[in-house]
């Protein structure tokens, strides 16, 4: 009888150990901002409390190189990752990442923002769980502009027209105006669209050229058009407004200016289209090999980046619009001026194409634009040669 007690209390005293062996901890490699992380694994480890599995956050950077050696590296590779939406196509091209949407189900998936979910979505399967997106909109300075913000692009233009003294170095309104992320709004405002899910450019599209004339005329009342030239006029008070994102916000407040905040989306195109930029979504991937050898305790962990309070805690903790539409129940979300701009900016904006040919068509792209912009050259004729570029550009990845 004694034996038998001795056994059974040393199975006791065993259980815990094994039960601690039985735990799993997903890594997670990243490139973010440490801040913004640092709330993500804190959330996500609290709702998986008591589930056996945990998540750790490691900062990678040059992300990409990392994941080309170490993507198929169970030992010393991540299993999930967290990065810019944009690149789930060159990953899912290396073989690399498997879809989440084949781990969670569309009703666990049911209360993403649709944008956040067509961002993420390559080749008809959703390969990043959304969690927070940013968008370009236009920032003003309380001070200097006078009245309210136009409702259309037209009205926009005659105020910039009357409040612009380039001889002074003072400006209504500043952009990257040779920049295709910065155009993108009256690119897909007028819908044209720079390539297609096939990896077709479209460069030398009708409505592409009326976008690049139309961007024109803007240019022509704007700076010179880089991105530190522009920040600093609207930092320095030399432009009342600028085109940009909330990675512009801590510079503009340590300045002391008295930010206003308004959606592109709400400022009309001559054709009735809302301005449309471009959106880019924070998400995260699932390598292939975690999907195959530890599927329970991933789905655990992508459930748990589905619970809106991640979001929440995202956005009041950091700024960060959430992707989950639950999380925007919530009235600390609701009074964050930028957080709601930029969702109601989700309904117009373009997630920025995530096939792996996106990545050699910026240059086409913005060598049109400063042609036509800086060199004053023919629309017809730059955009020809963008389109030519482009196709060889692609052509020159096979």
């Amino acid at each position: 009888m004694k034996r038998i007690l001795a056994v059974c209390l040393c199975l006791m005293m065993l259980l815990p150990a094994l039960a601690i062996a039985e735990d799993t901890q997903l890594r997670v490699w990243h490139d973010c901002d440490e801040g913004i992380v640092s709330v993500m694994e804190a959330r996500v480890n609290e709702t998986l409390a008591g589930s056996g599995v945990s998540v750790a956050f490691e900062k990678k950077p040059g992300m990409t190189d990392q994941m080309k050696l170490y993507g198929n590296d169970a030992v010393n590779g991540p299993d999930m990752y967290l990065f810019a939406h944009d690149s789930i196509g060159m990953y899912a091209a290396m073989g690399i990442t498997a879809p989440v949407s084949d781990i969670l189900s569309e009703e666990a998936l049911s209360d993403l923002l649709p944008m956040t979910r067509e961002a993420c979505t390559y080749d008809g399967k959703l390969y990043q769980v959304p969690v927070y997106f940013e968008t370009l909109l236009l920032l003003y300075n309380k001070a200097l502009w006078e009245g309210e913000i136009p409702g259309t692009t037209e009205g926009l233009y005659e105020y910039m027209t009357a409040h612009t003294d380039a001889a002074a170095g003072t400006y209504a309104l500043v952009n990257q105006h040779s920049g295709a992320y910065n155009v993108s709004p009256f690119i897909y405002g007028f819908g044209a669209s720079i390539i297609d899910e096939s990896a077709q450019p479209h460069l030398d599209t009708d409505a592409m050229k009326e976008a690049v004339a139309y961007n024109s005329k803007f240019a022509a009342l704007q700076a010179d058009g880089d991105y530190n030239t522009v920040t600093t006029l609207f930092n320095e008070g030399k432009a009342a407004a600028i085109i940009g994102g909330p990675w512009l916000v801590s510079g503009i407040r340590a300045a002391g200016i008295d930010l206003g905040i308004c959606p592109l989306s709400g400022i009309k195109l001559p054709n009735g289209n809302g301005l449309a930029p471009f959106s880019g979504v924070q998400g995260i991937g699932l390598l292939r090999h975690a999907a195959e050898n530890k599927r329970d305790a991933v789905e655990k962990a992508l459930t748990a980046l589905l619970d809106p309070q991640l979001g929440i805690e995202l956005a009041v903790n950091s700024g960060c619009a959430p992707a989950n539409t639950r999380s925007y129940e919530d009235e600390r979300v609701m009074a964050d001026e930028m957080i709601v701009a930029i969702r109601d900016t989700a309904a117009t904006a373009q997630p920025m194409p995530n096939i792996p040919e996106m990545n050699v068509m910026w240059g086409p792209v913005e060598s049109m634009l400063a042609a036509v912009n800086k060199n004053g050259a023919d629309v017809d004729t730059a955009a020809a040669e963008a389109q030519a570029a482009a196709l060889q550009a692609i052509a020159d990845m096979q």
